[in-house]
């Protein structure tokens, strides 16, 4: 069976999975069409970034189904490698070495992973560093750029594989609150552009604007889900209630 395009990009059955006797998430189900941009809140330790590193391989499923445009992620047969082209990811901490420029970091997977001209992937890591307004900065080190810099050029890397998907894990957790903005403009304009973008993130106000859904976890579970102005004016559960009462 090809996936088509009318199909779920990302699509989660019933997914459970435990870290020996704690059950992290307890048979979450999610479909993410393409295009479609997608925020997960809830309280820390609710599964969310747990769910994101299942659905890129990262994190084996104990049962359930993940599948990327119609391929069953936890397939032994599955190249994880040809997944992870199709998944972008961006970790909180970016990751990225230290020893390279913003412009190598960009280029680094393309061209030793995927061994694509280094000519051309130059080319689009200059393009892909203005995209994310670090032009001027190519050859500067992570150390010599503030934190939103930092995670700047972790999702132009990112996007140097042309992924079809991105996820975002609390991307914006570890910068101070004046650098937070300049990153979320990129996600923004990201899923303005039609990029599918499944984010966990803390910041409401950004979910609220950007998201087509949200769905709150607790404990494990998804607890609620609903467009950005049904989910905020009026959520059912109380857990959701007494949470966004919190934060809001």
């Amino acid at each position: 069976m090809a996936w088509t395009p009318d199909q779920p990009l990302v699509s989660c059955k019933d997914v459970h999975k435990s870290f020996g006797a704690v059950e992290v998430l307890k048979g979450v189900s999610l479909d993410v069409a393409q295009g479609e941009t997608i925020c997960i809140i809830g309280p820390s330790g609710s599964g969310k970034s747990t769910l994101l590193r299942c659905i890129n391989a990262l994190v084996p499923i104990d049962r359930g189904s993940i599948t990327v445009e119609g391929q069953e992620v936890h397939d032994p047969k599955l190249d994880k490698l040809a997944l992870r082209r199709k998944v972008g990811m961006v970790f909180q901490q970016y990751n990225l070495f230290p020893h390279k420029s913003a412009l190598q970091n960009v280029m680094m997977a393309p061209v030793t992973v995927l061994k694509q001209d280094r000519k051309e992937v130059e080319e689009r890591a200059y393009r892909l560093l203005k995209k994310v307004r670090l032009s001027g900065k190519e050859q500067a080190y992570p150390g010599e750029l503030s934190g939103g810099q930092q995670q700047r050029v972790a999702i132009a890397r990112s996007l140097a594989m042309n992924p079809d998907v991105m996820l975002f894990d609390e991307v914006t957790a570890a910068l101070d609150p004046e650098t937070v903005k300049e990153v979320l403009v990129t996600i923004r304009e990201l899923a303005e552009e039609g990029m599918t973008c499944l984010l966990v993130t803390h910041e409401m106000g950004f979910a609220r604007e950007v998201a087509d859904q949200i769905y709150f976890t607790d404990r494990g579970v998804i607890v609620e889900q609903g467009s950005p102005k049904e989910f905020f004016a009026n959520a059912k559960d109380p857990r959701t209630q007494e949470f966004l009462s919190q934060i809001l």
